[in-house]
């Protein structure tokens, strides 16, 4: 049976696998599933139609599945999917979807959001990422797997920050941060390879090589981007990383960080 702290608020209609702790002064809402080893912190609030995946931790003070703070909401019936093994830690706030956005924001496995962390309607975060300290996501943003977002990063919405991007602290990005890149400043621009993150991903140095060759046709060869794509097309098509990233200048709406 779920432990259930006597002081914490648990709705009856909540689902809470047999493992999930509940601790003191917390208040959980009535369309709330907590899976197996989740637990909420001392004081935490989650509600909304919310799904916590197993393992997860959700620090004192946190608010989860709260509605979203866009005037456009009407109260529509959305979500806000949580995955396995997170650290939700103290003062982050994450929001349900909007029904503009497709109803729900998503969060994946394994990461890592900081205390004052904010996460706005309709986001998308990938696993294995870390959202540093009061990083805030407008709606809409998406953030692919092993991305590090700095302290005080700020991301303006239906932005989107690729795989293995490291922001650096206090960054403004306003436009799409691609895979694997370093990228700094107000407003945050192409800074160089984030080659240390993909080492620590246990990418092999040959598929580092060759994002390393890509960068330097698309970004430092004054060719316009077109045209240096199709030519990193023909030069480094055996890569998968280098595939994944020119699919995902070709997806880019807001422009990119250069």
């Amino acid at each position: 049976m779920a432990v259930v702290h006597p002081t914490a608020i648990v709705d009856p209609r909540a689902e809470l696998a047999e493992d999930a702790r509940v601790e003191a002064f917390s208040v959980v809402g009535p369309e709330v599933a907590l899976g197996p080893g989740t637990v909420v912190g001392p004081h935490a609030v989650v509600t909304g139609r919310t799904r916590v995946g197993a393992g997860t931790r959700i620090h004192p003070f946190a608010s989860v599945g709260a509605v979203p703070q866009d005037l456009k909401y009407r109260g529509e019936p959305t979500s806000l999917v949580i995955g396995e093994r997170n650290v939700i830690r103290e003062n982050a706030t994450i929001h349900i979807g909007t029904e503009g956005g497709g109803g729900v924001t998503r969060i994946g496995d394994d990461n890592l959001i900081m205390n004052g962390v904010h996460i706005a309607h309709d986001c998308r975060v990938g696993d294995h990422t870390i959202l540093a300290s009061f990083v805030a996501l407008a709606g809409h943003v998406l953030v692919e797997d092993h991305a590090v977002l700095g302290g005080y990063v700020g991301v303006h919405q239906f932005v989107r920050i690729g795989e293995s991007v490291m922001a650096a602290a206090n960054a403004k990005i306003s436009q799409d941060a691609v895979p694997f890149s370093l990228v700094a400043g107000d407003r945050a621009r192409l800074a160089g390879i984030n080659s240390v993150g993909l080492r620590r991903r246990g990418m092999a140095p040959e598929a580092i090589a060759s994002i390393k060759r890509a960068f330097q046709i698309l970004f430092h060869s004054k060719l316009r981007l077109e045209v240096a794509m199709a030519r990193v097309e023909q030069e480094i098509e055996d890569s998968p990383e280098v595939r994944r990233l020119l699919d995902f200048l070709r997806k880019s709406e807001r422009g990119i960080c250069r």
